[in-house]
């Protein structure tokens, strides 16, 4: 008695299938890559940010420091003594005052 074979049925993918397995295994091996990718970035970006920060803070320190040396400089007592080492005096009578109506 001979066996008999039996045959599996093969579907054939069509075209649509394949494409969609395809796809797939193209969109699962690059995930990866991406999500490296965009964290890399992101770490750029922080880094970045964060040296803006160094810098503003360095550049508000300076501002203040400037706006202390404005604020000594037109002071009274540094006014007065710079006229008095050009030769100036004060004199209440050449003082008028304007009343603006």
């Amino acid at each position: 008695m001979k066996k008999k074979k039996k045959y599996k049925k093969q579907v054939k993918m069509g075209k649509f299938e394949r494409l969609l397995y395809t796809f797939t295994i193209i969109l699962v091996l690059s995930c990866p890559f991406v999500i490296v990718f965009s964290q890399a970035t992101l770490s750029k970006i922080n880094y970045e940010v964060e040296k803006s920060k160094k810098e503003i803070t360095s550049q508000q320190k300076k501002n203040e420091s400037i706006t202390m040396k404005i604020n000594e400089l037109a002071s009274l007592d540094k006014i007065q003594e710079v006229a008095d080492s050009e030769g100036l005096s004060y004199n209440n009578d050449n003082i008028k005052t304007i009343v603006d109506e």
